[in-house]
Parts: C-alpha cells; structure tokens; sequence
C-alpha cells in the first residue's frame, strides 16, 4: 500500500485543516467524506472480472458442513478490498490450529470442494476465495515466538504485522514487509511482498523456513535449501499450492534513524538513487511520491529517506497509533474531487507535513533545539492506514504496481503521464520504490527494477469498470514496452496474451501446479480466469 501522510504519525496538515474548515463542500459533505465506514462496503451485484458472471448471495449446497470446525459464514458471498468481486462461496472456516486445516482440506477433497486460504482479502481480483469454494480465514492462527539469539521468529501465516511488530518492539523489528502493516504474513509472503527497505528486498530473503499444508494432507518443511523448487513455486504462488501453515523469518535490530526528505526533478531519481542512495549503506529505508497536483503531475517527486543514526543515548518511545482518522480521510476523500484539492494536498506534503513530524525517539541527553527528528525503525511501517477506508457510496480506490528496469524510468513515467491523462484517470497517489532481482518463481523482477506504485479512485458501476479495464490493459503493454512487467495481486483485468507476455514462465507455473496439486484442491479467481487459458 503506498503511504499518503507522515509514517511517524504527525498531525494534520495546516493546509488540510483550512481547507476543512472553509466548508468547500459544506459542512454535511465534510461529515459525508470524513465518515467512518460501517461494516464492509457493498458494491451491488456486479461482473466479476475473472468469470464473467453475476454472484448472488446462496446458502450452501446439499453437502452437509464440516463438524468440529467453527464455520463463521456458510452460503452467502464474500467480497475483497476492491469490492468489485463479490462471489458465492460455500462458507468460510475460522481456522484456530493446524488440526483446523487438515480437516478442511480432507473434507474438500472428499467432496469436491476448492479451498483458499484468507488473511484481509486486500488483493483486487478475488485472490482469497473461489465461488462455490471453501475459504479458510486465517487470521486467529496468529501465534508468534521470538527466538532472539538466532535474530528470528516463527510465525503462524495469520499474524498480522501491526501485531507483530507490536510484540518485537522496542528491541527488534521486521526485516521484510509492506509499507503499511495491515496485511498477515501468510498473505505477504503469497504475493513476494516488498516495502521500504531497498537494502532487505522482498520476502523471500527472510524467509528462514515455511511449513505448508499440501492437497493430500501432509505437511511439506521447505526453505532455500530443501524442497526449493517448491519453495519458488509458494512464494509469490497465490496460495495456489498448499496452506501455508507457518514460517521462521529473520528479524533485525529496531536501529533508530534521522528521518530525511529533498525535492527534485523525477529526471534526476534513476541518477540521485545510484549516485547518492544506493551506496550509502547506512540509509535504511527510502521511498518517492509523485505529485499528482495538475500543475506538476508526475513531474515534481519527493524523496524520503531514512538513514542510521548513533542510538547510544535513545529512548524509544512505544508504538503509538495513528491519529486525526477523520481529518485524514477527510482531506484523502476531498482529493477525488478534482485540481484544487490535488494541489493543497500536494502543497501540503512539500511544504508544512514534515514541519510537524512526531519524532519517536529521544537522547537521554539532548543536543539542542535544531536536534534532527529520529525514529524507530518500526516507526515507519506501523500504520494501519484506517483513513483510507470510508462510507462513501458507488467508490471504489484501486491499487496498481508496474516494474521496471531501472535505466527505463523516466521514459516509461513520460508515457504513463500521457496514459492517464488521456484517459482522465483519477489518481490520488504516486509512490517510487526500489526492487531488486527476486529469483521466486513467478517473479516480477527479474533484473534490479523501480516499481511505480499508483493508486486510482474510480466509481463502482459499469463505466467505471470499463474505464479502469481500459487504463489497466493500456499501462500493462505500456510496462511490457519497456521491458517491465505489472503485480499479479491486483483487478484480473489483463488478456492471458498479456499475461503470457510479462510472465513467459507462467504456463510451466500452472504445469508445476498440476504436479503438486492435481486434482485442483487449491484455487481462486486468478487461477480460474487464467489456468486453462494460459495452458492451450
């Protein structure tokens, strides 16, 4: 997910504020944007991109339940974040131990029934479930144990890293992970996850071990150096070759950091990065914004960086949450409505948001009023980013995420700025972050790459959808064009022409699935739209 205000929880932009309070859009629409969501959004029965048919809500089928299991839902439709893949399922399973699993997977086989297991749903194309089929939620199979000798932790694929970090800290933190923290591990470690630090990489490197649940039952123990083709085939496998169970993950040090930001040019990033960034062992964590303002769209960047700093005299403060909720989607819902409220919002982050930084970290013996803002290195990627969930109706925000080649940057941006514009795409944010080559088996870099990271509001009805298809398949060749290629966990828009273009290894990815789940146990929407088509 990208970031949209401070990572270290500052307060609510002056900018923000006077745009709230001269009532733009009057004081009922103020409370409309800024409303807390109730529940999960509903989007109306609508064409699910990956089969092409309505999804109405149903009660199971003639098979009676599973016993001895705790069924939170059984019939009905499941949704994801996008709320635009609403399907027909025949229950979802509250999965509370290994034994939980097991049951349902030898229940499913006997019936014919398909499993997916589930965190929060945030992939967009209907990656956690499958009409008609099982789903297991994994997120009370939470547990998580420290081993802080050996630097690592175990943990159940359900915890979610908001937690995690909450247990790590203050003497540790995460290596690898998203950005924000909202997500399990057992979905991060799906989809090869990656965040802000460039030097850590994607999931894959701190994955010690995994145990993973096969169709038949039995339990697979694989990592790098046992069973590592399977290993390749489940990181950044979608869940499409067994349950993962749990996983032993490197941990490091909770170092403290100066925080840091500069503006330049988008020209000049491929350049500052390998002149300035790149070298510098000690900047930890780093990532771009893109303005999106009209005046300055996809032109202007900021850079943010975060460099080690000598923490013989630092406190850490404890994890705090974050603050102003209704103010921040307030101001993030008010930026869908056009230019003005895209320039306060830009204007804003360039010249008031890092004024007001909360610095989470203290000296015990203080230097002076000019002392530079330190963090935790937890500090930065413990956001839930509640704001960006609201009531507002007939709204969807989509995320979308292109790699490529480092050398390919600025013009590959050039030619997105004309995409968009000319498909009038309402972009609300533009995030740079840094890849380097991931060797899973379905990876999306295959050479040192810059992922381009957008996220598009769009409205939840027929044109809406038409619009986002259009742009999705056009930024696809577009990234294709340029050697690069698109991330899998989002809307099921792409032709599997396309998809057989940026992944050529997809066809021998669905073969090893066969291999390893023959009778088909494990699937999902984005096997059910591509498998067969990948395969003639």
């Amino acid at each position: 997910m990208p970031s949209f205000f401070s990572r270290h929880k500052k307060g609510v932009s002056l900018a923000a504020i006077v745009v709230a309070l001269a009532g733009v859009y009057g004081f009922r629409k103020a409370q409309y944007y800024a409303a807390d969501p109730v529940g999960e959004k509903d989007c109306g029965p609508l064409t699910v991109p990956a089969t092409g048919t309505q999804t109405q809500g149903t009660a199971p089928s003639a098979v009676k339940p599973l016993e001895g299991v705790t069924w939170s839902q059984l019939g009905g439709t499941i949704n994801d974040v996008s709320c635009l893949n609403r399907a027909e399922i025949f229950g979802v399973v509250e999965v509370k131990n290994e034994s939980d699993i097991g049951k349902v997977i030898a229940f499913a086989r006997e019936h014919n029934l398909t499993v997916t297991a589930a965190g929060v749903r945030h992939a967009m194309g209907g990656h956690a479930f499958r009409k008609g089929g099982i789903v297991l939620d994994m997120r009370k199979f939470n547990a998580v144990r420290v081993n802080a000798d050996a630097k690592t932790m175990t943990v159940q694929s359900g915890a979610a890293w908001h937690d995690i970090q909450n247990i790590l800290h203050p003497r540790f933190a995460v290596k690898a992970m998203q950005s924000t923290d909202i997500f399990t591990v057992g979905g991060s470690i799906s989809v090869n996850a990656h965040g802000m630090d460039h030097q850590a990489g994607a999931m894959a490197r701190s994955i010690k071990s995994m145990r993973v649940m096969m169709a038949d039952g039995t339990i697979e123990a694989i990592s790098r150096d046992k069973n590592r083709e399977l290993f390749d085939l489940v990181v950044g496998g979608y869940g499409l070759f067994g349950v993962i169970i749990d996983a032993t993950l490197e941990i490091v040090d909770n170092a403290v950091y100066q925080t840091g930001r500069r503006m330049l040019d988008y020209k000049d990033f491929p350049a500052t990065f390998e002149r300035e960034i790149a070298p510098n062992k000690n900047i930890a964590l780093m990532y771009g914004h893109l303005s999106t303002a009209p005046s300055s769209f996809l032109r202007e960047m900021l850079i943010y960086t975060y460099t080690k700093s000598d923490d013989a005299n630092a406190v850490r403060k404890d994890l705090g949450e974050v603050s102003g909720i209704k103010m921040r989607r307030l101001v993030f819902n008010l930026s869908k409505k056009g230019g003005f409220f895209q320039e306060m919002k830009w204007f804003s982050e360039k010249h008031i948001e890092h004024r007001m930084e909360n610095c989470t970290v203290t000296r015990t013996q203080a230097i002076g009023s000019g002392e530079a803002c330190l963090v935790n290195r937890n500090d930065p990627m413990h956001d839930s980013v509640p704001y960006l969930r609201n009531a507002l109706k007939n709204d969807t925000d989509i995320l979308h995420e292109y790699f490529v080649p480092r050398d390919k940057l600025v013009p590959f941006i050039d030619a997105m700025r004309d995409v968009l514009l000319a498909n009038k795409t309402n972009l609300l944010n533009a995030s740079v972050r840094v890849v380097d080559q991931e060797d899973n088996f379905l990876t999306y870099a295959p050479q040192p790459s810059f992922s381009v990271v957008l996220y598009i509001n769009q409205t939840t009805d027929d044109e809406g959808n038409a619009k986002m298809r259009k742009v999705t398949q056009e930024l696809i060749d577009l990234t294709q064009r340029f050697g690069g290629r698109y991330f899998l966990p989002y809307q099921l828009y792409a032709s599997p022409q396309q998809l057989q273009a940026a992944y050529p290894q997809v066809h021998d990815f669905f073969a090893a699935k066969r291999k390893y789940d023959p009778n088909g146990m494990f699937r999902n929407t984005f096997s059910e739209k591509y498998a067969a088509a990948v395969e003639k």
